[in-house]
């Protein structure tokens, strides 16, 4: 194993200030917009979110919030186009991989291309955003994408050649998330990261200002973003709207009030379940001013276990566990139906996705679960301790897993919640847990985001799981094909496995729940598995 396989953390950042925001962060104020949020067709459209953000520099921006900021203010070689899951041509006008191998890739960039202050976009600057990124190396940020990249380099101002240590068949896709964005050489220091009031980049929209609010320990973040038009901009977008402005929020609570009150257009996913629930319901009966549009999410979230731990390290005792699971009651009673069960490590939605708990251990069953105890021996009840620090639904999770599992005698849960999210991370990195609920958002739209990064070599849950021939065999077959429908049939031996093995046990991915104004269109052209929010697909009728 290659250290380039096994990728850090990464977005983790994203757990812990999006896909887990919505009822913890601590210390984003709620900003009073300077913008109405109703007015005329060409006033400004307002968003608002819990994905609260620090970090805006690409070389250090690792969370939902500042990569939905980035992905409306810069661009990069590819991009993932509405309704798209495979990369196209953005600031390139063609990019391939030169070899079978997928050890060397080559873009031409589109000529003509400009920065939203005018400077040019070359090859040199491409160039230069890698590097860069490679070289500041934060710990927060998202470098790590980029490990099998041993050099890059320009032929003049149209072309760049990427030099791997690796085949990396999901290159394309790292380019074309946010930390492929390509940055002005003549504006960004070449070893710090630049303040986010400085920002330039090439995308739809440039950043006009952007308010700060403090948190309690003093630092500043951002709780407005104001954003418009950049006349710039040289790409395919059509925008729907001129001035676009995202304003933060503490909690969803905050949120809602905000939208009910008419000080924000739009929310993207960050109300509470109920309340998207109740929202979505009131649409159906024709009451309410809100309208919900609801499309298929690509988050994802698991019980995880400590295989290492002398109770959770059986795998009999995890196979029983996920033989007892019952996820339709989960999403029904816990999230009121806004997500979906999940029964593989893969979403709906990524190409290689499929059924293999449910394959494997059909219904819940405490019958089956007995017998797998009992085949290997194990005394019940089985006694461990279930971990959370941050969901959704809050308590009411756990609660119910620690339900489900006792009802069939077999097993007794003690729950325990860690509200700090840093030490969260560190125990179980240190293994101190001996299972623990998180969730996962992915990088990119391809299955390999959704097992390198949680199942090779303990993953970024750090749960000391490796299975040597997903590692060392069938994750580097999958990186040495560049045609990823190809791929498919290998993910689903690795699926597979995982359901045999279960260092995991997937629960649910969400479904998104945005919340509008009645006056405001667009919002269903800007939901796909990719989980980009195009700003400049909002409008606003007359």
């Amino acid at each position: 194993m290659t250290s380039a396989i096994r990728r850090a953390p990464g977005r983790l950042a994203t757990l812990g200030c999006a896909a887990l925001v919505a009822t913890t962060v601590a210390g984003c104020g709620s900003v009073k917009s300077t913008i109405s949020g109703t007015g005329g067709k060409d006033s400004a459209i307002t968003m608002g979110t819990t994905a609260v953000t620090s970090v805006l520099d690409p070389a250090g921006a690792y969370d939902f919030g500042s990569w939905m900021v980035l992905n409306n203010t810069f661009q990069s070689l590819l991009s993932f186009p509405v309704g798209a899951t495979s990369p196209q041509p953005d600031a390139a006008k063609s990019c391939e991989f030169t070899g079978a191998d997928a050890m060397t890739y080559h873009c031409s960039i589109r000529p003509g291309q400009t920065f939203s202050n005018g400077h040019p976009l070359t090859a040199q600057d491409v160039v230069f955003s890698i590097d860069r990124m490679k070289k500041i190396k934060d710990d927060n940020g998202p470098s790590s994408l980029f490990d099998t990249i041993k050099s890059v380099e320009a032929n003049g101002d149209g072309d760049v050649v990427f030099h791997l240590t690796q085949p990396d068949a999901v290159l394309p896709d790292k380019l074309a998330s946010g930390a492929g964005s390509i940055v002005d050489h003549s504006v960004f220091p070449a070893d710090k990261e630049l303040p986010n009031d400085q920002l330039v980049g090439s995308g739809p929209y440039k950043i006009d200002s952007i308010d700060q609010t403090a948190r309690p320990d003093g630092t500043k973040v951002p709780g407005k973003i104001t954003l418009s038009a950049n006349s710039h901009y040289k790409g395919e977008q059509k925008l729907k709207n001129s001035k676009f402005v995202l304003r933060f929020f503490n909690q969803p609570a905050d949120l809602k009030s905000a939208l009910d009150s008419g000080d924000v257009d739009l929310t993207d996913n960050s109300l509470d379940p109920t309340v998207s629930a109740q929202l979505q319901a009131d649409q159906i009966a024709g009451k309410g001013t809100v309208q919900v549009t609801d499309g298929a999410g690509s988050d994802t979230r698991f019980l995880v276990f400590n295989t290492k731990d002398q109770t959770t390290g059986q795998v009999a005792v995890r196979q029983a566990i996920a033989q007892l699971l019952d996820r339709t009651a989960l999403s029904r009673d816990v999230y009121a139906r806004t997500v979906q069960p999940l029964y593989s490590v893969i979403p709906q939605g990524i190409t290689g996705h499929n059924t293999a708990f449910f394959d494997k251990y059909g219904d819940p069953d405490p019958a089956k679960a007995k017998a797998i105890l009992a085949a290997a021996k194990i005394q019940t009840p089985v006694k461990f301790t279930l971990t959370w620090s941050r969901a959704n639904a809050q308590g009411a999770e756990s609660a119910e897993l620690k339900r489900q599992l006792e009802a069939s005698g077999l097993f007794q849960v003690t729950v325990q919640q860690q509200a700090d999210w840093d030490a969260f991370k560190k125990g179980w990195a240190n293994g101190d847990y001996q299972a623990y609920t998180v969730g996962w958002t992915p990088d990119y739209p391809d299955p390999d985001d959704f097992v390198v990064p949680l199942v090779v070599d303990g993953g970024a849950f750090h749960n000391g799981f490796d299975d040597p021939q997903i590692s060392q065999k069938l994750v580097p077959d999958t990186l040495r094909q560049a045609d990823r429908t190809v791929a498919a049939s290998t993910f689903t031996a690795i699926q597979n496995s995982l359901a045999g093995s279960v260092p995991l046990v997937p629960l649910f991915q969400n479904k998104a729940f945005y919340a509008s104004r009645a006056d405001i269109t667009g919002v269903a052209a800007t939901m796909d598995s990719t989980g980009i929010f195009r700003f400049g697909e909002i409008g606003r009728t007359s």
